[in-house]
């Protein structure tokens, strides 16, 4: 097994989505840290929701939400230029914001999407948020969910991977952000409780690899092979039992409308972490 990760994970155009609401605030001040810690440009994104119809019956509350939406990403971008941050803003409509979203950050090839996790519940689909899930199902580019109260990693980033082409691209890219934050990492892979010696050994193969890969780069790291049924749950535990404040995992590339990670390991650890989690996308 080689002891290269796949080269992904740049953090060179951030898109922050921003609807203005207290689910958003989080987001604000992390794509403005993550920028400023990574010396990128940052797109401040807002969506005004209209379609023709509304447009043709209210036209001057239409453009008044369009001044007021435009007013607030200006002075985001403002904050964010006092800061050292080469920021722009993006006002877009649309019926769909997450779409809207997507397709900013396709044209501006952005490699990250910020933005916040709108809500809580038992059901990780409404945890998630219904407009986040969209985004990360519809992006080709990473995705830094933001819940509320939360920000920027200050005591270090955990990576979960299975060796895999995802999990090898959550790894580079969380190596890559250490780096630039100056933050310890720890690497897990998840094995189930009956897993026989094989499995395990190239499971610890993984991690042995991750580790060697980030010690070559002078990155404080710490391999964990963990075993247990519900890997979402193992990997939110030792995130905080290792004082990591954000979590990093590995997505499909784009998918259809009707899967958008539901079920999916990925969308649970989003949905449940109590800090941000950074969704890396490599297309299949």
């Amino acid at each position: 097994m080689t002891e290269q990760l796949s080269p992904v994970g740049r953090f060179q155009t951030i898109v922050l989505a921003t609807d203005g609401s207290e689910y958003s605030a989080a987001a604000e001040v992390a794509a403005l840290e993550m920028a400023r810690r990574c010396n990128a440009r940052l797109l401040v994104t807002r969506v005004v929701l209209t379609n023709p119809e509304y447009e043709a019956l209210v036209p001057d509350r239409v453009q008044q939400a369009e001044k007021e939406a435009q007013k607030y990403i200006d002075k985001l971008a403002e904050k964010a230029k006092a800061e050292g941050v080469h920021a722009e803003t993006v006002l877009r409509q649309g019926t769909d914001p997450y779409h809207e979203v997507v397709r900013v950050a396709n044209e501006k090839h952005a490699d990250v999407i910020v933005i916040g996790r709108r809500t809580r519940s038992d059901l990780a689909r409404l945890m998630v948020g219904d407009s986040t899930a969209k985004v990360i199902g519809l992006a080709t580019c990473s995705v830094l969910v933001v819940p509320r109260g939360t920000s920027m990693p200050e005591k270090g980033l955990l990576v979960a991977t299975d060796g895999s082409r995802l999990g090898d691209a959550a790894a580079y890219s969380a190596v890559r952000l250490v780096a630039k934050c100056s933050l310890p990492l720890t690497v897990i892979t998840v094995v189930a409780p009956d897993s026989g010696p094989e499995t395990k050994s190239d499971s610890q193969a993984v991690v042995d690899r991750v580790k060697t890969a980030a010690t070559k780069e002078q990155i404080e790291i710490d391999a964990l092979l963990e075993e247990g049924r519900r890997p979402d749950e193992i990997i939110i535990e030792t995130a905080k039992r290792k004082g990591a404040d954000m979590i990093v995992v590995g997505s499909h590339g784009r998918t259809g409308l009707g899967r958008l990670l539901m079920g999916s390991v990925s969308e649970r650890v989003i949905g449940k972490a109590t800090c941000p989690v950074l969704v890396v996308k490599a297309s299949m």
